[in-house]
């Protein structure tokens, strides 16, 4: 499935947030890209735009693209709860994101890349799905004979240190456990989710 491969900066900058984590550039050039980013007057952008937008951020930030992202939304509409919370717990349940709450990849395409090439296994089993949905009491771990891979080692040498408390980690045997699907206050990302559902309303 095609992936955006593009530069990221310049679609941090066009969102204004560092949406792929932490970038020099988008320090130094906090406008939009382009020739006339920083001189530009900006019009006022329409109530669809502005939800957009969002909408585009957040696919943007998890690496999921229109069709998947909008039979996420048609299963957390169909969910018991709140249908914006439903999303982003569904996209936090994903492996590839796991994956990078974990600390085994340092971004969620490098995680995506690492379940693709199946070095990661869930309960024992290889699983080469970047989708799959993770289920509380799952234990996702590295697949022994991929334990020594540099990108791994490097990637858990330089763990954030803010933890997942809805994830346990054991550095001994490089493996975790999906503790519970997080609450919405639990998940960082700066995402106003109620616009997405406004959107998808219309």
């Amino acid at each position: 499935m095609a992936r955006y491969i593009g530069p990221k900066t310049k679609i941090a900058r066009k969102f204004g947030e560092p949406i792929y984590g932490p970038d020099k550039v988008l320090d130094k050039k906090n406008y939009p890209p382009g020739s006339h980013g920083q001189g530009r007057r900006r019009r006022k952008v329409s109530e669809y735009g502005v939800q957009l937008k969002e909408k585009q951020k957040v696919k943007y930030t998890y690496g999921v693209l229109e069709r998947q992202f909008r039979k996420l939304f048609d299963k957390a509409q169909r969910s018991k709860g709140i249908t914006g919370e439903m999303l982003l717990k569904l996209l936090e349940s994903r492996l590839d994101n796991v994956v990078f709450r974990l600390g085994v990849a340092s971004t969620r395409s490098a995680a995506r890349q690492l379940v693709s090439h199946k070095h990661i296994t869930i309960n024992g089993k290889v699983c080469n799905i970047p989708s799959y949905s993770v289920r509380p009491g799952d234990v996702i771990a590295v697949r022994e004979k991929s334990k020594s891979l540099e990108v791994i080692t490097d990637s858990l040498g330089s763990r954030r240190s803010t933890k997942s408390a809805w994830l346990e980690w054991d550095d001994a045997v490089l493996s975790g456990i999906f503790l519970n699907v997080p609450e919405r206050d639990e998940i960082p990302e700066n995402i106003k989710e109620q616009l997405i559902v406004e959107l998808y309303s219309k």
